[in-house]
C-alpha cells in the first residue's frame, strides 16, 4: 500500500499528490539582519535523523502548503498542518503568566497551588 498523507483540506491521499520542499524550521530574519543571519537562514540546514517540521504542497490537490511532521528516519508522518497555521502559532507572542527569562516563583511548603489553565490548541472542527 502507498504511503498516506491526510491533508487537512482533503483527507487521506496518497504522498504521490505531493511536492516537498524542505525544512520547515528557520524563520526569515529581518531585512536588516546582519549578513551571518541571512547567510545561516539561506544555506545552513540540520540534516536530521528522526522527527523534524518540512513544508509540503498538496500539489496533485488543493494546492494548500502544509507542515507535515515527518520521522526522516522512518518515514512515518506523525502530524500535518495547514502552514498559515503553523506560522501563525510560530509567531504569537508568549503568554504573560510566565515572562521569558524569569523563573517562576516557588510555592512554600504546605501551601496549595493553583494550576494555570491549559492554552487552545488550534480552532476546533464546525
Amino acid at each position: 500500500m502507498a504511503s498516506l498523507i491526510t491533508c487537512p483540506h482533503c483527507g487521506a491521499r496518497p504522498k504521490e499528490e505531493f511536492t516537498i520542499r524542505g525544512d520547515a524550521g528557520p524563520v526569515r530574519p529581518a531585512p536588516e539582519a546582519a549578513f551571518d543571519a541571512w547567510d545561516a537562514y539561506v544555506h545552513l540546514r540540520a540534516n536530521v535523523r528522526g522527527r523534524m517540521h518540512e513544508h509540503w504542497q498538496h500539489s496533485g490537490g488543493c494546492r494548500r502548503w502544509l507542515v507535515v511532521e515527518r520521522d526522516t528516519f522512518t518515514h512515518a508522518v506523525h502530524s500535518v498542518v495547514d502552514a498559515a497555521d503553523f506560522s501563525r502559532a510560530r509567531t504569537e507572542k508568549p503568554s504573560r503568566a510566565a515572562p521569558r527569562g524569569k523563573p517562576a516563583k516557588a510555592a512554600k511548603p504546605g501551601t496549595a497551588v493553583k494550576a494555570a489553565p491549559k492554552p487552545a490548541k488550534g480552532r476546533g472542527k464546525a
